[in-house]
């Protein structure tokens, strides 16, 4: 049996076995999810958003503690969360791709008042 991890918004898919990490998944999928602590819940940087009808394994104690409420806005630290069904995973950009993006909105919208 296995189970569809589908991150966002790439839109890459892979199947895996059921209780592989998100984090796991996402390295196996060429999928860039940040991490300095090598998936030990130590760093928080991979955190990511978990899509409401997504199945994943239950939050253990750990996890729920370094995420302080965010759990209930679909968040979780993808190297604690594990599939067990089908999950959609929203993966943040990294910081200086948002930076990027966001000064190159910025321009194009001032280019937009100029005409």
């Amino acid at each position: 049996m296995s189970t569809k991890v589908t991150f966002w918004p790439s839109g890459v898919s892979i199947e895996v076995k059921p209780g592989t990490s998100i984090l796991s998944a996402a390295r196996k999928a060429g999928v860039l999810i940040q991490t300095r602590c090598g998936g030990n819940a130590a760093c928080f940087m991979c955190k990511v958003k978990i899509r409401p009808d997504s199945d994943l394994l239950p939050i253990g104690d750990e996890e729920r503690r370094k995420l302080a409420g965010l759990e209930e806005e679909g968040y979780r630290l993808a190297c604690q969360a594990k599939a067990r069904g089908q999950v959609h995973v929203d993966v943040p950009l990294d910081p200086l791709r948002a930076a990027i993006q966001k000064l190159l909105a910025k321009q194009a919208e001032e280019s937009d008042e100029l005409w």
